[in-house]
C-alpha cells in the first residue's frame, strides 16, 4: 500500500511554510495566503538549484560593458513597455485577467518575429488548431510558426533545447508541471520550480522567453512572490471588461524604465497600438462643464494628458460617501482635508465621486491639483478656464510641489491644445518655451483663484 504524500502549507506571499493551516501566515501576517502543497524529497530538483551557471571570479572593472541587443516585437507600445524591445536572454512575466488579451499580443508578436528569427510558441492551456483558428481570426494564418501544445516541462526543455529559438513563449507558467515533482500543477512548488528552471535555460542558451501568469480576484499574479524575483521584467494588462482598449504596465524592468505604459485597441483583427493615447483619456464636450479638469500625467517616460471628473452632491446619510476610481482612495480624504483648511472650502456635507476617464490608473502624487480643482469646480457648479491643464502635487500645510519632468509636461500640454497650464512656481521654467503659457502658483488658495481668472 502506497504511503500518503506528506504535505505542508505554503504562503503564496512570502513563500513560508507551516505544518498546518492557519487563516494568517506567520512569517507575513498576511490573510488567507496558505495553500496546501506536497512536501518534496530531498535533493528533488537540487540540480536546478543556479538559475545561471557558474562561473569564473572576475573582477568589475575589467567586466567588459556591451550594448544590449534587442528584438523588435513590430508593436511600438509593446516595445515602449520593455524599454525598447526585447532582451536577448531575458525573461519576462506578463499577467492579466483572462480574455483581455495576453496570449493574442504575444501570438502577434511572435508573428512578426518569426520572419527573421527562430521562435517557439507553447501552449498549455489550448490545442494546436484552436491557436491556429485565434491566427486566422487575426490575419496570420500564413505564418509559419513553431507551436508546441505541452505541459510537461522536461518535453518543453528539450524542444527548447534542440530547436534554439531566439524567442519562447510559455502559456502559461500555472499549466506546467514538473515529474520529478509529486504536486499537481498549478501548485507552489510546481510553478516555482519550473519558472526557475525555465529560467535558467533561458539564460544558458541566450532566449528571450516570455511566460503568461495568471493573476488571483485581487488582479496580483498568482503562485508565490519569488516568480516576480527571479523574472526580469514585469508587466500587466489593465483594462475595463467593457472597454476595447487595453493598457499594458511594466512594473518592474531590469533593461528599461519601470511603470511604462502601453496602450492598446482590441480589434476584429487582434491588439492595435494607439499612436496618440492622449486623446483617447479626454472627453469631447461640445462645452465648458464644470467638475472635469484636464491633468498633464508621467507614465514612465511619457507624458500622458487624461480627464480628471469629479461629482459633488448633497449627502442624504450622515456619513458622506468618498469614491474614487483610477486614483488612490485614502488620498482622497486627505485632499479633502487640505482643502478645507487651507482654502476654507469644505465637503463634509457633500457626496464626493472621482474618476478619471478611460480606464487609466494614475498613481503619481501630481495628480493632486487636478483632483481637488475638479471638485472645487463640481462644488461650485463653475468650469475651468478654457484650454487649461495643470499637474502640481498637494502638501499638508497647503503649498503645491514641484512634480518631475515639468518641461516635458508643459510641451506636452501645449503640443494638445492647452496651452495654459496651472503649474507649481518651482516647476516654472527659466526660459519661455514656445506656445506655453505657464501660471504658477504656491499655494493652493492661489491655485483655486488662478483656475477662475
Amino acid at each position: 500500500m502506497a504511503t500518503k504524500p506528506k504535505t505542508q502549507y505554503v504562503c503564496t506571499e512570502c513563500g513560508g511554510s507551516v505544518p498546518k493551516w492557519a487563516g494568517q501566515c506567520p512569517q507575513c501576517a498576511q490573510w488567507n495566503t496558505l495553500v496546501e502543497s506536497v512536501i518534496e524529497p530531498a535533493g528533488a530538483g537540487a540540480r536546478h538549484r543556479g538559475l545561471v551557471a557558474a562561473q569564473a571570479l572576475v573582477m568589475l572593472d575589467s567586466v567588459p560593458t556591451e550594448t544590449v541587443s534587442r528584438l523588435a516585437t513590430g508593436s511600438e507600445e509593446f516595445d515602449r513597455v520593455l524599454g525598447g524591445g526585447l532582451v536577448v536572454g531575458s525573461v519576462v512575466l506578463i499577467g492579466g485577467d483572462p480574455g483581455i488579451g495576453k496570449s493574442t499580443l504575444l501570438l502577434q508578436a511572435l508573428a512578426h518575429l518569426s520572419s527573421g528569427q527562430p521562435v517557439l510558441y507553447v501552449s498549455g492551456e489550448e490545442s494546436a488548431a484552436q491557436i491556429a483558428l485565434r491566427a486566422r481570426r487575426l490575419g496570420l494564418g500564413e505564418v509559419r510558426m513553431p507551436l508546441l501544445a505541452e505541459i510537461e516541462l522536461e518535453r518543453i526543455c528539450a524542444e527548447i533545447e534542440r530547436a534554439r529559438p531566439a524567442v519562447a513563449v510559455i502559456d502559461s507558467i500555472q499549466t506546467v508541471y514538473s515529474s520529478q515533482l509529486q504536486s499537481a500543477p498549478g501548485s507552489v512548488a510546481q510553478v516555482r520550480e519550473c519558472a526557475a528552471q525555465l529560467t535558467r535555460l533561458a539564460k544558458q542558451l541566450g532566449i528571450s522567453l516570455v511566460m503568461i501568469g495568471h493573476v488571483t480576484k485581487e488582479g496580483t499574479l498568482a503562485g508565490p512572490r519569488v516568480l516576480e524575483h527571479i523574472v526580469d521584467t514585469v508587466l500587466y494588462f489593465e483594462g475595463e471588461q467593457h472597454s476595447s482598449f487595453r493598457m499594458v504596465r511594466a512594473f518592474k524592468n531590469r533593461f528599461g524604465a519601470v511603470n511604462e505604459l502601453g496602450v492598446f485597441a482590441m480589434t476584429d483583427r487582434g491588439l492595435r497600438a494607439v499612436s496618440n493615447p492622449s486623446a483617447l483619456f479626454l472627453s469631447q464636450h461640445g462645452r465648458r462643464v464644470a467638475g472635469s479638469c484636464v491633468l498633464v500625467s508621467l507614465e514612465g517616460s511619457r507624458p500622458l494628458l487624461v480627464e480628471v471628473q469629479a461629482l459633488v452632491d448633497s449627502a442624504h446619510v450622515p456619513n458622506p460617501r468618498r469614491l474614487c476610481v483610477g486614483l488612490e482612495g485614502n488620498r482622497l480624504a486627505m485632499l479633502l482635508a487640505v482643502l478645507h483648511r487651507h482654502a476654507g472650502i469644505a465637503c463634509y456635507d457633500q457626496d464626493v465621486f472621482v474618476n478619471v476617464v478611460g480606464g487609466v490608473r494614475i498613481s503619481e502624487p501630481a495628480a493632486d491639483l487636478a483632483v481637488l480643482l475638479a471638485i472645487v469646480s463640481s462644488l461650485r457648479n463653475r468650469p475651468l478656464a478654457a484650454e487649461m491643464a495643470v499637474f502640481g502635487e498637494v502638501g499638508l500645510v497647503g503649498e503645491i510641489r514641484p512634480a518631475p519632468r515639468g518641461q516635458e509636461r508643459l510641451r506636452e500640454g501645449a503640443k494638445l491644445g492647452f496651452p495654459r497650464l496651472l503649474i507649481p512656481q518651482s516647476n516654472l521654467p527659466r526660459r519661455p518655451l514656445e506656445g506655453v503659457e505657464p501660471l504658477a502658483v504656491e499655494r493652493i488658495d492661489q491655485a483655486i483663484e488662478a483656475a477662475w481668472s
